[in-house]
């Protein structure tokens, strides 16, 4: 009679992984093998949740849907990039494509500190929500699987580009439209409104310490109702408690403050300069210092206290703006809050006069033609 075997080549053995055969149901320990199961699908639903955690972390809340996006014909150019007319999700935008150059041609090190300031722009501009702040409708980082649909079809984006979303404004660059103006000027009622939509704008901007920090016509845009819309926010920043913390020419020639200039630490109250300019710029339609060059500009403006030539025929109460926007001293210029107050004082009766004072004044050829025109 044979004798049941339970050594290392019997079934018993089997049973612990030895060679082939049948595995007898009295050996088998199923509260071992629950145990086990439910160890690794306990393993799995974690490595499941961390593969869901890690997607919705690189996915961040102000990217778009490319798939939603349409880019249309270019309405600008800058250095690193194009803007374009586009829709997203059905919505009239402007879409903002930055080209950081052929891959290859750049450092990983310049990469790295482009796509720095590309979040710190998105970062920064998401968050607001103001009548005279362009509105961000999202964007998103270079990635090779960004595909974007153009009336012609769909193209893939090379790695290097990232493109921002905003609101439309139809009424392009206040620069251009006062531009436009330069020959007969602005009714001082609409002087008034573009101003004080700018100032409302920086204001708020201030009160998020956010300093804007190349506050230039160029970069204030105007819906199709003529609001002013604060854009370009690629060198804003959030206000530094210490001001040393904040240095740097960093700005455009002509509305930078003397303490940006002379690469002094700066705060807010350079936004309030630049601002000055830009008032100055509006009533007048003109550009501050258009002959001068780079150091001669530095240099007057620091040492010589060289500021834009204010119009005989403005407002005694509006010179008195500028005046105190681009003073010399930093703490001597008002916050914006107080700006507002007071060009909301300003009274705007009188504004079609002045604006006729202006053109015989500024361009005293063009005053003719306008006294011969029937009313």
């Amino acid at each position: 009679m044979m004798k049941d075997e339970k050594g290392d080549g019997g079934v018993g053995g089997s049973a612990r992984g030895g060679r082939g055969g049948y595995v007898r149901a009295d050996q088998i320990d199923l509260k071992s093998l629950d145990d086990q199961l439910q160890r690794h699908l306990g393993r799995a639903r974690s490595t499941d949740r961390k593969d869901e955690e890690d997607t919705v972390a690189v996915r961040q809340e102000w990217e778009i849907d490319p798939s939603k996006l349409i880019i249309k014909g270019v309405i600008a150019r800058g250095t690193f990039g194009t803007v374009h007319r586009g829709v997203y999700d059905g919505q009239d935008v402007a879409v903002k494509l930055l080209d950081w150059g052929e891959e290859g041609h750049r450092s990983e090190a310049e990469i790295a500190s482009l796509r720095t300031a590309f979040i710190q722009e998105v970062v920064v501009w998401h968050k607001l929500d103001h009548p005279n702040v362009t509105k961000f409708i999202g964007a998103t980082m270079g990635t090779s699987a960004l595909n974007v649909q153009t009336e012609n079809g769909s193209v893939g984006m090379p790695t290097n580009v990232c493109c921002v979303v905003v609101e439309y404004c139809p009424g392009g660059a206040l620069k251009s439209y006062l531009i436009k103006n330069r020959r007969r000027k602005l009714a001082f009622k609409v002087v008034m409104q573009l101003a004080l939509d700018l100032a409302r704008g920086l204001g708020y901007l201030h009160s998020k310490k956010i300093v804007h920090r190349d506050v230039k016509t160029e970069n204030m845009l105007l819906d199709k109702a003529r609001t002013v819309k604060i854009a370009d926010f690629g060198v804003a920043r959030m206000e530094a408690s210490n001001p040393h913390d904040m240095t740097g020419e960093t700005g455009t020639l002509g509305y930078m403050a003397p303490e940006v200039l002379n690469g002094n630490p700066y705060n807010r109250k350079c936004d309030v300069y630049s601002f000055g300019i830009c008032l100055w710029e509006i009533y007048c339609c003109d550009m501050p210092y258009p002959d001068l060059s780079f150091s001669e500009v530095t240099s007057a403006v620091v040492r010589q206290n060289l500021r834009p030539e204010i119009p005989r025929c403005c407002p005694s109460s509006l010179a008195n703006v500028m005046r105190r926007c681009w003073d010399a001293t930093p703490d001597k210029r008002p916050e914006m809050d107080e700006v507002v107050s007071m060009l909301e004082a300003i009274d705007t009766s009188k504004g079609s006069h002045l604006a006729l004072a202006a053109v015989q004044i500024l361009h005293p050829a063009v005053s003719v033609d306008i006294k011969k025109k029937p009313r």
